[in-house]
């Protein structure tokens, strides 16, 4: 049932068989599923003009679903979140930075939150450095250096892999693209990012994965 749900043309029921057979569900070779599906009453429904007959999941059928799976109803700073995450993917206009947030989203609906955490940095950074860069190579070079001396001089996006995020932000803030206020709250990010990129036992809660992601799309984008 929970296939329907995400089949948002409908499946066939022989599809879904299949899907059931490729997950490995104990027996599914032996289900009848079209007999099921045919059964299921008001939980399903037939896709108008298709033949064979696609089915989806009614509004009644997806609660079913989530009462037999033990799903909860998002709360609203995760749709919030969500929601915002949806609308920074139709303003980006750079394929690199929108392939990172398009990732957190996906990783974020399916409740990924560690590895949304991590794409969404990714995106964030690779953004400010283009934007550190509109003030020149040199601007950018002398911040960094005044933070770090051990990092190689930067002249194209790329070299900013040989800079340290946290050296990034103190030079993003030194030459005026970030404030004290901003940096603080981006350096809190970073370490969030931190402790989601490494291989730990911590997983950060909804809450703080959604003010994490409220907190990019304000300050970054």
């Amino acid at each position: 049932m929970l296939y329907l749900k995400h089949a948002p043309e409908g499946i066939m029921a022989s599809e879904l068989k299949q899907s059931l057979i490729s997950a490995r569900v104990p027996k599914a070779k032996q289900f009848n599923v079209a007999d099921v599906l045919a059964k299921a009453g008001a939980l399903v429904k037939v896709e108008p003009g298709t033949r064979p007959n696609r089915w989806s999941l009614t509004t009644s059928g997806e609660t079913h679903v989530a009462d037999l799976l033990g799903l909860h109803a998002p709360q609203p700073e995760a749709i919030n979140a969500a929601d915002g995450l949806t609308a920074l993917l139709g303003r980006i206009g750079d394929e690199v930075i929108e392939g990172y947030v398009e990732e957190a989203l996906t990783c974020y609906q399916v409740d990924a939150r560690r590895a949304a955490v991590v794409f969404l940095w990714s995106g964030a950074i690779r953004h400010l450095q283009q934007a550190a860069l509109a003030y020149g190579t040199s601007v950018v070079n002398q911040a960094i250096q005044k933070h770090d001396q051990r990092s190689k001089p930067v002249s194209k996006i790329e070299d900013f892999s040989g800079v340290k995020d946290v050296t990034q932000l103190l030079a993003f803030r030194e030459v005026g693209l970030l404030d004290k206020g901003e940096w603080q709250t981006l350096q809190e990010g970073l370490d969030l990012r931190n402790r989601c990129g490494h291989p730990t036992r911590y997983r950060p809660g909804a809450a703080k994965v959604a003010a994490f992601i409220e907190d990019i799309i304000s300050i970054v984008f």
